[in-house]
């Protein structure tokens, strides 16, 4: 193998090697198209026949993804889809894009690397790169992952290589794609560290190689980790600055004017999306085998998980002062079910506990939003799969109780849903930062 080192890595740099990307969502179909705009074929693996099928026949389900794109390297052979994970035999580089959900019980569900790892080991080659970018919990790779790929009677090291690369995508980003975001890479020893940083080297701005695979993970967690907190201590300043009748929002951006010891976070009606609500408890979840306890990342969760049942709160108080009546039997709009801005994506959104949780409540839910005509299953709230978003049309806003935004897309006619809506209940400063003032709007 290590005569062979640098012929696999030539054969990177030169971009004939064939890539195989497994799992073709948010993370993976971008990547594939990263590797292919370079000239890589790519071979995507996925479960799913209706990705496979979507994309065979050149369409896209992604937002950032024109349909041109994918037809353009279907047509050419650049790309293939299959759901054959025998033709992982025929790839140079394996690169696993598969989710890590929470259990019920908000421990770490690493089912899908799993079944992934036991697929991959029945057509594992030697000389192969094998790649995890899912995030997990630091030592994933290497005791997890590995073993299983060992099972195959190929030795990591010896006859293929093994390496960690968090993903960094940040859907709906037009300004940092795949290829412009810098890429983490940790290897199970030296030279699986060489190969794959030269992998990834090839279609991607920039590479930062760290010590190990453990390092690798435990960098995507920290800046998830990050992220959560601060938004967790900006959700409770709202809270605590709302008892104070003080504007979150406007201390926030006052305090951004301070050019040093301060970066802005916004609070909102909870966290969503594939990272942020869930990684900080990988982390905590392997905290406990060293005996340690991770206090403030657990208060940070619990804070940001109580944000929908805050936002609900407020709602309830509203129509309690403004229209003489509670929840049950109110007719609600909620404004937007993705879990951020001008995307379709609807993973962990805040909307659908909000949505869930006021039709146990007794009210009556619609929604409107422009990227996501239907709400489709997912694993916390099958309940609300079918639900379809109503057509616009501002004077129909007076038929709700409330108005509730929870996603300010950019879509929204924000003069009319202030003009027609007799409560609304803003979770963004959407209508204030549109311009838009009035005495119907309640900052939640």
């Amino acid at each position: 193998m290590a005569a062979n080192t640098a012929s696999i890595v030539k054969k990177f740099e030169s971009r004939t090697s064939v890539i195989g990307i497994i799992g073709l969502g948010y993370v993976g179909l971008p990547l594939a198209c990263a590797a292919l705009k370079v000239g890589f074929h790519v071979v995507g693996f996925d479960i799913d026949a209706g990705k496979v099928q979507s994309l065979r026949s050149g369409r896209s389900y992604i937002d950032s993804i024109d349909d041109g794109i994918i037809t353009k390297y279907v047509s050419s052979g650049f790309l293939r889809a299959t759901e054959n994970f025998e033709r992982l035999r025929d790839v140079d580089a394996i690169i696993i894009c598969v989710p890590t959900p929470l259990t019920k019980q908000r421990e770490p569900d690493l089912s899908f690397i799993e079944s992934t790892a036991v697929e991959i080991a029945k057509n594992l080659q030697e000389g192969q790169l094998v790649v995890l970018e899912s995030t997990t919990w630091p030592g994933t790779t290497v005791e997890v992952v590995k073993p299983i790929l060992e099972k195959s009677g190929l030795i990591c090291g010896v006859d293929f290589f093994l390496a960690f690369s968090p993903e960094r995508e940040d859907p709906g980003n037009i300004e940092f794609s795949t290829s412009k975001i810098p890429k983490i890479v940790g290897g199970d020893g030296e030279t699986a560290l060489l190969v794959a940083n030269a992998m990834y080297s090839s279609f991607v701005s920039e590479t930062v190689p760290v010590s190990s695979t453990q390092a690798a993970e435990a960098v995507k967690l920290t800046e998830n980790i990050f992220r959560a907190v601060n938004i967790a201590l900006v959700n409770e300043l709202k809270i605590v600055f709302d008892a104070m009748n003080i504007d979150v929002w406007e201390v926030i951006e006052a305090a951004k004017t301070k050019p040093f010891g301060f970066m802005p976070f916004y609070p909102g009606p909870g966290l969503g999306g594939h990272c942020i609500p869930i990684d900080p408890f990988y982390l905590t979840w392997k905290a406990r085998e060293y005996e340690l306890s991770t206090r403030f990342i657990e208060l940070a969760g619990e804070i940001n998980v109580s944000m929908p049942n805050y936002v609900i709160d407020k709602l309830s108080k509203a129509l309690d002062e403004r229209e003489r009546r509670g929840l049950n039997a109110a007719s609600i709009l909620v404004l937007g079910v993705s879990y951020k801005k001008n995307i379709s994506d609807i993973r962990e959104s805040p909307s659908l506990k909000i949505i869930e949780t006021l039709e146990k409540r007794g009210s009556k839910v619609d929604y409107y939003d422009p990227h996501v005509p239907e709400i489709t299953i997912t694993r916390e709230h099958p309940s609300l799969a079918g639900k379809r978003s109503i057509d616009w049309n501002p004077s129909s806003l007076s038929n709700y109780d409330a108005a509730l935004i929870v996603i300010d897309h950019d879509a929204y006619d924000y003069g009319a849903i202030v003009e027609n809506s007799s409560i609304i209940i803003d979770t963004r400063n959407s209508c204030a930062r549109n311009g838009k003032i009035s005495d119907k709007i309640i900052k939640a």
